[in-house]
C-alpha cells in the first residue's frame, strides 16, 4: 500500500488527460508519473531523510509528494510564510532534506546542513528526465510514513502530525470513485500546501481524473476568474474564503455563477449568512461541508448537498439548524462525544469527540500514538450529536470559557449571535477576571446595519442562561485568522484582556 499506486492506476488509465495545470500547458498523468519518477531519483540518490516543500503550490508539489511516496521518504510541506527562525527550527527537525522553496527560502535552505534546495521550475524541468538511473520499485509496506503535517500552533510549538500510507490510502480508497470524473471536470486548489486539504485535494484529484488547476495566492477576485476561465467544476474553500468570494460577488452586482458543481468548505466555523448567501449565489452548486483533522487524514464527517438544500427551504426548525453541523461520519468511521469521564453521552449532550476508523492516525512524531487500547483518537473538539445523527462542533476544548467554575463553549454563544442579520463573525473569548475567574467577552464584526449592543445581549439572554451574556461586547473590522481558516482565539484574548478587570459595561 504506497501513495504511488494511486498515480499508477491513473497514469495507466487516463495517459493524455491533463493532471495539473492549464487546458493548454498543464502536465498529462503519464507526464506527472515520470516527473515523479525523476523526483524519486533525486530523493534516492541524495539519501535524504525527507521531500520537503516551502514554496506556493505548483506543479513541483504533486511531483514531490508522489516522488517521495517512490522513494519511501516523508512527504514535509512548510509554512513559507513564517519568520526565519521559525522556519529553520521546523526544518531542523526534519533531518536532511531535498526541497522546493521560493528563492528566499532556497537561500535560506540551503544554509542548513544536509539541504539542498531548488526552485519549482528547476525541480521539475524536463532536462532532469533524460538518461536516469534505474530505479527499483516503491516500498508497498503499508506502515511507512507518507507526509508529515505541522500542526498551526496557534496554542504553542507546532507538533508534527504522522500519517501513514494506510491512513491516507484508506482515506482515498473510502471517498473516491476511481476514474470518476469526466474528462472536462477540473478542481480549484487555493488552500496552501501545508495544509492537510491540500494534501487530500492532490490524492483525490488524481485518483479521480480530475484535472488539478491551482491558485498559489487566494484572492477573491482572481478565484473567481480563475472558475470562469479555467472551467472549474469542483473547488474547496475555508470560511474566511468563501466569506471573500460573497463579498466579491455581491460588489459585481450578485449575478449567480452557474458552472460550478461542486463546493467543499471546512477549516472552520462558517457564519450561517455566509453560507446562505452563497446558496443563493450558487443556484446550482452542491455544497458540502467537510469536517476533519490533520491527524485523521483529512474528512471525516460530511453534510451533503441534499442536506444544504432542505435546510435553505425547510420551515422546520431543526432542519435548518443543521445548516450549521458538518454532517454524518462517512462510511466506516465512528464517531462518540463523550463526558471528562470517558462516558459516552447521548444525543444532543455537549462532550468531548472522539473518531475512529482506517483513515485515523492520531499520532505525532514527538508524542507517539494518542489512540486509546480501541482505536479511538480524542479530537479536542468539543460538540455533539443530534438525534438524527448530525455532528455538532463547538470549538476546541482549549477554548472552553471558565466562568464561576461554570464551564461553557464559545461555540454555543457564536452560533446564537450568528443568527442575527446585522452580525457578519464573531468569536466568543475568556479573559481573566478576579471576581469570576474568566468574564465573557464578544467581539463581533458587523454588517451594513449594525445592531446595538443590548439588542445582542438580549438575543442571547433569550436562548442561552444567562451566564452567557457577555460582560463585554466590542466590534472590529475582521477577527484574526490564520492561513488555513482557523480563528486566533489567543490573539484576541491578548487583545482584550484589559477587559478582564474593568467594571462591565
Amino acid at each position: 500500500m504506497n501513495l504511488m499506486m494511486l498515480l499508477e492506476m491513473a497514469a495507466n488509465g487516463l495517459e493524455d488527460r491533463v493532471a495539473v495545470g492549464t487546458r493548454a500547458e498543464g502536465l498529462t498523468y503519464r507526464q506527472l508519473f515520470d516527473h515523479s519518477r525523476q523526483a524519486a531519483v533525486r530523493y534516492r540518490t541524495g539519501n535524504v531523510d525527507a521531500a520537503v516543500i516551502c514554496d506556493e503550490s505548483s506543479p513541483a508539489v504533486p511531483v514531490a509528494l508522489f516522488g517521495a511516496a517512490w522513494a519511501g521518504i516523508p512527504y514535509v510541506p512548510l509554512n513559507y510564510r513564517l519568520p526565519a527562525d521559525d522556519l529553520l527550527a521546523l526544518a531542523h527537525r526534519v533531518g536532511s532534506a531535498i526541497a522546493v522553496a521560493d528563492e528566499t527560502n532556497q537561500h535560506r535552505l540551503n544554509a542548513l546542513d544536509g539541504f539542498e534546495a531548488f526552485t519549482a521550475a528547476d525541480f521539475t524541468s524536463e532536462t532532469h528526465l533524460l538518461n536516469e538511473p534505474d530505479l527499483p520499485e516503491w516500498p508497498t509496506d503499508p506502515e511507512q510514513v507518507a507526509v508529515l503535517l505541522f500542526t498551526s500552533g496557534t496554542t504553542g510549538s507546532p507538533k508534527s502530525a504522522v500519517l501513514r500510507h494506510k491512513h491516507l490510502v484508506s482515506y482515498i480508497l473510502g471517498s473516491v470513485e476511481f476514474m470518476g470524473a469526466a474528462d472536462d471536470e477540473a478542481t480549484l486548489v487555493s488552500v496552501p500546501p501545508y495544509h492537510v486539504a491540500g494534501v487530500a485535494a492532490m490524492l483525490s484529484s488524481v485518483y479521480a481524473g480530475r484535472r488539478i488547476v491551482q491558485l498559489p495566492r487566494f484572492d477573491a477576485d482572481t478565484w473567481i476568474d480563475t472558475v470562469e476561465q479555467e472551467g472549474i467544476t469542483h473547488a474547496m474553500v475555508v470560511p474566511t474564503m468563501l466569506t471573500r468570494i460573497v463579498d466579491a460577488l455581491d460588489a459585481r452586482g450578485g449575478e449567480p455563477m452557474l458552472g460550478l458543481r461542486a463546493l467543499s468548505y471546512g477549516g472552520g466555523k462558517m457564519p450561517r449568512p455566509v453560507i446562505e448567501r452563497a446558496l443563493e449565489l450558487f443556484p446550482i452548486t452542491n455544497f458540502v461541508n467537510a469536517y476533519g483533522l490533520t491527524e485523521t487524514s483529512s474528512t471525516i464527517a460530511l453534510l451533503g448537498p441534499d442536506d444544504h438544500r432542505i435546510a435553505q427551504y425547510s420551515d422546520d426548525p431543526l432542519e435548518q439548524q443543521r445548516l450549521s453541523s458538518v454532517g454524518r461520519p462517512l462510511p466506516g468511521l465512528e464517531v462518540a462525544v463523550r463526558d471528562d469521564h470517558g462516558n459516552d453521552l447521548g444525543p444532543g449532550q455537549v462532550g468531548e469527540i472522539f473518531v475512529r476508523g482506517e483513515q485515523v492516525a492520531g499520532e505525532y512524531q514527538e508524542q507517539g500514538s494518542l489512540l486509546d487500547a480501541d482505536g479511538w483518537f480524542p479530537t479536542r473538539d468539543g460538540g455533539f450529536v443530534d438525534e438524527a445523527g448530525y455532528l455538532f462542533i463547538q470549538g476546541r476544548n482549549d477554548d472552553v470559557i471558565i466562568r464561576g467554575g461554570e464551564n461553557m463553549s464559545p461555540g454555543e454563544i457564536e452560533d446564537v449571535v450568528l443568527t442575527h442579520p446585522g452580525i457578519r463573525d464573531a468569536a466568543a473569548i475568556g479573559v481573566p477576571c478576579r471576581e469570576w475567574g474568566e468574564k465573557v467577552v464578544l467581539v463581533l464584526v458587523a454588517g451594513p446595519q449594525r445592531p446595538e449592543s443590548d439588542e445582542i445581549s438580549e438575543l442571547i439572554r433569550s436562548r442561552l442562561r444567562s451566564s452567557r451574556v457577555p460582560s463585554h461586547i466590542e466590534f472590529c473590522e475582521e477577527l484574526p485568522y490564520n492561513e488555513t481558516g482557523k480563528l486566533l482565539r489567543r490573539v484576541l484574548r491578548e487583545r482584550y484582556a484589559a477587559l478582564g478587570d474593568t467594571p462591565t459595561e
